[in-house]
């Protein structure tokens, strides 16, 4: 029987986005909507073992039956899926970005019962695409740009490459009724607004093939982030020494792009986090700018130190 063509265009980019496909088994993460389900039912039909989880935010009136209509399908395909109730706090990100912390840490999970088994998620290119809008709007760095990774262990998103059109026309293809989740049509989300409105008027402006040359642009960068964070891991580990000081001359001979790659990992190994790009700026003028300028200081009590020619973390002195 003839596989229909959208179905085809899924399960050709499975095939191609999943290392060892058809012989480990994997976990799709699941919404009920057309993009998720569109790939459960790809990797129902070309992997060894499916399993599915569908997380119930609880942050809509009806969240449980929308998750239990959901599995159900899945389960109509052949997946062994499982509802998982999530809690989202009340964190700095606001609602979405502590829906998603929770949604991540619960397919982790589920990913390390099954073994670590990839876990499958329904991102297409227009995702994509948005994601560099995102980043260009918030004046982010090229890692930013270079968007969502295909393959990022335990995450693998095998639809970067596929319009939401074509998941939508394969759950035709296959009979699926999927959910059409309100707060995609939401103009209070950034991410929406974008969806309906920018992207809409950049491809008449442009003339069409907006979406596909951002997700171009997401793979260069990539391909260059790759390289250059390979690179600067190299010279983080010639320059860190045992108690984790880094070597200033070692690091001071590489230009900005990789010095600051280098600090980045260094500062994420010494336990800083949620610094931003004008901190970051002023630990790399300890290298680059050496004036005998004060420690600059980080989130969480902590500063940056020079000291005969290498970088400490620690903690801030009083009254600094």
């Amino acid at each position: 029987m003839k596989v229909p063509p959208a179905v085809a265009d899924v399960r050709r980019a499975l095939r191609q986005g999943v290392p060892d496909v058809g012989s480990v088994p994997v976990l799709v993460a699941c919404s009920g909507g057309a993009d998720s389900l569109a790939l459960a039912a790809a990797a129902v039909a070309v992997c060894a073992e499916v399993h599915a989880v569908v997380v119930d935010h609880g942050l809509q009136d009806g969240s449980g039956e929308v998750a239990e209509r959901a599995r159900a399908q899945l389960e109509g395909l052949g997946a062994a899926a499982v509802v998982r109730a999530v809690v989202v706090g009340n964190g700095p990100d606001g609602p979405e970005g502590e829906a998603r912390r929770a949604r991540y840490a619960a397919l982790r999970e589920a990913s390390d019962g099954l073994g670590g088994a990839p876990v499958l998620l329904g991102h297409t290119l227009d995702d994509q695409a948005e994601t560099v809008l995102l980043g260009l709007g918030r004046g982010s760095g090229a890692r930013s740009l270079a968007g969502m990774r295909t393959w990022d262990p335990p995450w693998c998103r095998p639809l970067l490459g596929v319009r939401r059109t074509t998941t939508r026309q394969a759950c035709a293809e296959a009979g699926l009724e999927p959910w059409e989740d309100p707060h995609n049509d939401d103009p209070h989300y950034t991410r929406v607004r974008l969806r309906h409105e920018v992207l809409p008027l950049l491809e008449e402006v442009l003339a069409g093939g907006v979406a596909p040359a951002l997700a171009r642009t997401a793979a260069q960068l990539a391909d260059d982030d790759a390289a250059l964070t390979a690179l600067a891991e190299d010279v983080r580990r010639a320059a860190e020494d045992d108690d984790g000081g880094l070597a200033t001359p070692v690091v001071g001979k590489e230009p900005a792009a990789v010095r600051r790659r280098v600090l980045r990992a260094w500062l994420t190994a010494q336990g800083a986090r949620g610094w931003d790009e004008a901190q970051l700026r002023a630990v790399d003028g300890l290298i680059a700018r050496w004036r005998g300028q004060g420690p600059p200081s980080l989130p969480g009590g902590l500063e940056v130190i020079r000291t005969r020619g290498r970088l400490i973390v620690r903690s801030a002195r009083p009254g600094t």
